[in-house]
């Protein structure tokens, strides 16, 4: 890649293993040149195995992870090693995960099988940060400081938090802020615009959607949510997320056309 290109590479990044980044367009074929004849490299296939999985850096840098996604990730890298290099499934299979719902790693749109951290308890409220916010407390800026620099007017938590909550709710009453938890999705909107007031809860874990891909002809498909609620326990080896995984496999190795994804059998079949 010194050779033909920048010679920068970005490893195991979100579209491969290996990425050879930035090139010129007569460099391109004589690449694959040496890639697939000097080097015995297939490129352009799509093998019919379990990707490399991938995850955000989790509970290592973020107060907002609901699960430990490193550890998740490498203990189904190691777990499933056969399924990562003997191919024999109809196609293609991702894992992905996210340790909360602000989704940074995309799972949710990018992943035969997502794993999202979210919580079951109520979202935690510091009262006293909230007036911060309302109050315009400079040391209270909202959505963490990330829009300083630009005129974006004074805040509004009616316009800025309660009304853009996609199921209505939360409610301000002038001193308090109301929110009815057996109605939250978890968007993580209002955690993110006032992060000093609002938190995750305590009781947490991950939801695992599944069915996810983006196909040229039909368009993107987002995952469907299977399991609302599982606890991430790696005491227990994920039995209960192993289970599930290998329950999946079971059926879409038995039902799946050649080169058929599981959001695709699930669209065929419907989901069972």
């Amino acid at each position: 890649w010194d050779f033909r290109g920048s010679g920068l590479t970005n490893m195991h990044g979100s579209t491969g293993d290996i990425i050879f980044l930035g090139t010129t367009t007569p460099q391109l074929e004589e690449v694959f040149w040496t890639l697939t004849h000097d080097l015995k490299q297939d490129l352009g296939g799509s093998g019919s195995n379990l990707r490399t999985p991938s995850d955000c850096l989790g509970q290592s840098r973020c107060e907002y992870s609901c699960y430990d996604t490193q550890a998740i990730c490498h203990f189904l890298t190691n777990e499933y090693q056969d399924e990562l290099h003997r191919p024999a499934f109809p196609y293609k299979f991702k894992f992905k995960f996210d340790g909360c719902p602000n989704c940074c790693v995309a799972s949710i749109a990018r992943s035969d099988m997502s794993f999202i951290g979210t919580w079951k308890d109520r979202i935690r409220i510091d009262q006293d940060a909230v007036n911060k916010y309302v109050e315009k407390d400079p040391a209270y800026p909202a959505n963490a400081g990330a829009h300083k620099g630009r005129d974006w007017g004074p805040f509004d938590i009616e316009k800025e938090v309660t009304d853009l909550c996609p199921t209505h709710c939360m409610k301000w009453d002038g001193k308090k802020l109301h929110i009815d938890d057996a109605n939250c999705t978890r968007c993580m909107h209002c955690i993110n615009v006032m992060p000093r007031a609002l938190k995750i809860g305590k009781e947490t874990g991950c939801s695992i959607l599944v069915g996810a891909k983006a196909p040229i002809l039909d368009g993107a498909q987002m995952g469907s949510l299977l399991v609302p609620f599982v606890p991430v326990n790696p005491d227990n080896d994920y039995e209960e997320i192993t289970e599930v995984i290998e329950n999946i496999w079971d059926w879409w190795m038995e039902e799946a056309m050649n080169r058929e994804r599981l959001g695709e059998l699930m669209k065929r079949q419907g989901f069972q």
